[in-house]
C-alpha cells in the first residue's frame, strides 16, 4: 500500500477554525503540489480530506472527487488516520489531506516506530510505501516534496 500525507496549504488566520480558507499563497502551494501529484500519482488513488475548508480547498486543487472523513479534522489523531486509510493492509494508494500535529506524528511512527512531534510544512506531501522483504514488513519513504519545490 502507498500512503501519501499532504498537509493543507497556507490558510488565513481567524475563527472559526473549520471555516478558514486558503490564502493566495496557499492556493499557489496547493496547485504546485497538485501538479506534482498529477505527474507522479499512483494507480488506484483514493483521496481523503479533513472536513475543514482549507483541506477541502487543498484537495480540490488536485481532484474533484475526494471523500471527506470527519476523523481527519484538526482534533483527529494517528489512530483516526490509520483507521480511515486502512494502512498498511489496504490495496492501492491513499492520499490524506490533513493537519498537524497528526500528520507529523504519523510520519514519525512510520519511520521511527514511535509517535513524535515531527513537523510537516504547510502544503508539503510525504509519500510512504509498505512492502514485505524476506518476511519482514518495511515502511519506505518514497518522496517528500515541499510546496516551494513543486
Amino acid at each position: 500500500m502507498d500512503l501519501l500525507l499532504w498537509r493543507h496549504a497556507e490558510a488565513v488566520e481567524g475563527s472559526p477554525d473549520h471555516a478558514r480558507e486558503l490564502t493566495e499563497r496557499g492556493l499557489k502551494q496547493a496547485r504546485g503540489i497538485a501538479a506534482w501529484l498529477d505527474e507522479h500519482r499512483p494507480k488506484r488513488l483514493r483521496v481523503l480530506a479533513s472536513p475543514t475548508v482549507r483541506t477541502r480547498q487543498t484537495a480540490s486543487a488536485f481532484v474533484d472527487d475526494f471523500e471527506v472523513a470527519p476523523g481527519l479534522g484538526p482534533d483527529g489523531g494517528v489512530a483516526d488516520i490509520l483507521a480511515a486509510t486502512g494502512w498498511p493492509d489496504a490495496r492501492g494508494a491513499c492520499l490524506v489531506v490533513g493537519h498537524q500535529p497528526a500528520l507529523g506524528r504519523l510520519a514519525a511512527l512510520l519511520l521511527s516506530g514511535a509517535e513524535a512531534d515531527w513537523t510537516i510544512k504547510k502544503g508539503a506531501v510525504w509519500w510512504f510505501t509498505n512492502r514485505v522483504r524476506d518476511g519482514e514488513t518495511q515502511t519506505v519513504l518514497r518522496a517528500v516534496v515541499s510546496s516551494d519545490l513543486a
